[in-house]
């Protein structure tokens, strides 16, 4: 968290807003998950161009370079015209003439990282990896099960991973494989083109309506202009072990994988 739908919902929110504007300054706080990579001032005077989003980045194009930013754990967004002074947990501000985009970030596992251009190493380091947009015409059903025939390890894990499908994280690869009717430890490289073709359209599915949910607010999550998200209200096994499924009525169960918690409804997925 957050998650693609997350940060496609934080970009809306402030990317029209910022556009055109010019930037006056650059205040980095405490140390995020990776150096700036440039001295904050000398950004000062170039133009926003725009925002975009590679999976779970944003991607603040400048009049030359941009600023790569990744929300991590648990940070968040906010612009605002007149911002308060800096609290503990604000470690990044672009003061522009439209206003300032904070991101505040209490585990500061998140980053900001400059970029003269998506070639260059910084930029390639981070996107080089990223799987096809899940949302995008490029997600093809053939080409999503070519890639899970190559991997061994189970379905969700390879969903977590994002280099074949990226930005699928932890709540929506529980919620896909619950709508396609897969179980979470299933081999990637096990499903049959028609279960892939099903697992395709949950993706899809799934993704589409936490968009128009404004995303899922477990904890702290706000749009840049300070709107909580709501498809977690519409879950059907995330977070409800011990519940009745709301198709079946068995008890949801969780299980860990590579530390993250997955739930299932073991009746209605299967191997």
């Amino acid at each position: 968290m957050p998650e693609l739908p997350e940060v496609e919902v934080t970009r809306l929110s402030f990317a029209n807003r910022i556009a055109g504007a010019k930037v006056l300054s650059l205040r980095m706080g405490k140390p995020l998950r990776w150096p700036l990579g440039c001295a904050p001032q000398g950004l000062a005077g170039r133009t926003v161009r725009g925002v975009r989003r590679r999976g779970k980045y944003l991607l603040i194009d400048l009049d030359r370079g941009l600023l790569l930013l990744h929300l991590g754990m648990s940070g968040s967004l906010s612009f605002a015209a007149h911002m308060p002074v800096a609290g503990v947990h604000d470690h990044f501000d672009l003061v522009t003439t439209k206003g300032t985009l904070r991101l505040n970030d209490p585990r500061r596992f998140g980053a900001v990282v400059y970029a003269e251009s998506e070639e260059a190493s910084e930029a390639v380091k981070l996107l080089g990896r990223l799987g096809v947009e899940p949302l995008s015409d490029d997600f093809d059903v053939d080409r999503f099960h070519a890639g899970l025939k190559r991997r061994k390890a189970a379905i969700k894990q390879v969903l977590l991973a994002g280099d074949v499908v990226v930005g699928v994280g932890n709540i929506y690869a529980s919620e896909a494989l619950f709508l396609a009717g897969i179980l979470p430890t299933v081999g990637a490289a096990r499903l049959s083109r028609p279960r892939v073709a099903k697992l395709h359209a949950a993706i899809r599915d799934i993704l589409a309506r936490a968009l128009t949910s404004g995303g899922s607010t477990l904890r702290n999550f706000s749009s840049a202009s300070g709107e909580k998200g709501h498809f977690q209200l519409e879950a059907m096994v995330y977070a409800r072990e011990g519940q009745p499924c709301r198709v079946c009525g068995k008890a949801i169960k969780s299980l860990r994988q590579g530390q993250r918690s997955t739930f299932y409804c073991p009746a209605c997925q299967k191997a």
